[in-house]
């Protein structure tokens, strides 16, 4: 595993099984100085470091204002985003079928998995540091991959997630030309135990699900060993690089 020094970073999705291992990793490291915790609902943690701040992925204003708070001297080393949605309640879940197509519910994945990410890439990306290294990072998915899709289904998530892989290609493009030192990259965390995965979990091995600790230890590493030449591609939580 790669050991990580970032100093200043920015987590966003906080609340979440992801986003709360991240910070709670992260404050076990003596290179740690500020922690910005991002989530809907702001998370509670007594530690001088972390700056709770709470946010709305769909509310562009939220997101400019957010952005506003998380300025230091010297920019951030690593922003991360977390959030993300598969299904929610009894009125959204995973289509097996054309049959299952509904408007509305593809319009609430495209604008939690990727309009929202691309806002993030936008108003967070003139925050990281310009005289060394930064990342900049948003939660993929393997099912993404149109290469990679032999089993169907889950129309909605998998194209959220297909057109999120084609923007973060998009923006690392765009920031290379202009910040050399930026790396722009999708991050799929594998299997992880958590509310969004749950329902689905008795389709896999023990082996293959992670708690949200060893996911996020996983990422952090990969981050961790990210040069500036493979900006604009996808890892996987070994560190694999997932084809488009």
């Amino acid at each position: 595993m790669t050991e990580t020094n970032f100093k200043s970073i920015i987590v966003l999705g906080a609340s979440g099984a992801i986003g709360g291992a991240l910070i709670r990793i992260l404050l076990d490291k003596v290179s740690t100085q500020r922690i910005f915790a991002l989530s809907r609902n702001p998370i509670e943690i007594v530690d001088p470091r972390v700056t709770a701040i709470a946010i709305d992925l769909e509310n562009e204003t939220s997101l400019i204002q957010a952005a506003s708070a998380c300025q230091v001297e010297g920019g951030v080393d690593l922003v991360i985003n977390t959030i993300g949605i598969l299904h929610e309640g009894d009125t959204i879940r995973p289509e097996k079928g054309l049959k299952e197509l509904d408007p509305e519910t593809m319009a609430r994945l495209f604008r939690v998995n990727t309009i929202g990410p691309a806002l993030v890439m936008k108003h967070f990306s003139p925050l990281l540091a310009r005289d060394r290294p930064a990342t900049i990072a948003s939660l993929s998915a393997r099912v993404g991959s149109i290469g990679d899709n032999k089993a169907g289904g889950w129309y909605s998530y998998r194209a959220s997630k297909a057109a999120l892989n084609q923007l973060i290609r998009t923006a690392s493009i765009e920031l290379a030309a202009r910040r050399p030192q930026v790396i722009c990259v999708g991050l799929h965390p594998g299997t992880v135990r958590s509310a969004m995965s749950e329902p689905f979990l008795q389709r896999y091995t023990k082996n293959e699900i992670f708690e949200p600790e060893t996911a996020a230890t996983a990422l952090l590493s990969i981050v961790g060993g990210l040069t500036p030449e493979q900006t604009g591609k996808i890892f996987a939580w070994d560190g694999q690089e997932i084809q488009p």
